[in-house]
């Protein structure tokens, strides 16, 4: 086996090493943001912001997309494992769902476009697609799930949108003037933090590459 094999073997075997342990890493960070989570005021209580996306969208950037799928699936096991589940895995499965619909569309078009253009556009495509997608599970999984579990009629979830906003009047309401708004504002606060700072630690994925 030539000496150029062997280098070339080595190589790619570090850079294996050092993903995983950058997967883990981002992973970690985001289990911890997870925690940290923001009251909305046209929504009800149970629909907080948190910024765990943020360590996720950076992987998928400095690692492509694939790499992101896995931060976040990590992500959510390892949050069940802390913290329990009160929709028997659903809610969870659901919110992978919703953190790929963001992270994956926005780290395709990066992938092919890697400039500040390429990053404006992905996560622009991401947080509409994940609008879309969050919109589509909290009105036929996430939201039955909750009401089954809490064991009260979906109606109560419902009224409690009512109770802020007057415009939530049904599920579709419902959906329209909570759920979206909040998908959106979470994708665009994520987007605007990752944008700020991305070109600042991107170098920290780059070394020894």
């Amino acid at each position: 086996m030539s000496t150029d094999v062997i280098t070339n073997a080595n190589a790619k075997s570090r850079t294996k090493v050092r993903m995983m342990v950058q997967i883990g890493m981002l992973a970690a960070i985001s289990v911890v943001l997870m925690q940290f989570e923001v009251p909305l005021p046209f929504a009800p209580a149970f629909y907080k912001i948190d910024f765990s996306e943020v360590p996720v969208l950076v992987g998928c950037f400095a690692m492509g997309p694939f790499a992101g799928a896995v931060i976040e699936l990590i992500k959510i096991i390892l949050h069940v494992a802390i913290s329990g589940t009160t929709t028997a895995g659903v809610g969870d499965v659901a919110n992978f769902l919703i953190g790929c619909a963001f992270i994956i569309p926005a780290g395709l078009i990066y992938k092919k476009k890697k400039t500040r253009n390429g990053a404006i556009v992905g996560m622009a495509a991401g947080t509409v697609f994940m609008t879309v997608v969050g919109c589509f599970l909290n009105a036929f999984v996430l939201l039955p799930t909750y009401a089954k579990a809490f064991g009260m009629p979906i109606d109560a979830l419902v009224g409690m949108g009512s109770a802020i906003n007057g415009k939530i009047t049904g599920l579709s309401t419902f959906v329209v003037f909570a759920v979206a708004p909040f998908n959106l504002l979470k994708g665009v606060l994520v987007s605007m933090i990752v944008f700020l700072i991305y070109k600042k630690i991107s170098p920290i994925f780059k070394m020894g590459h």
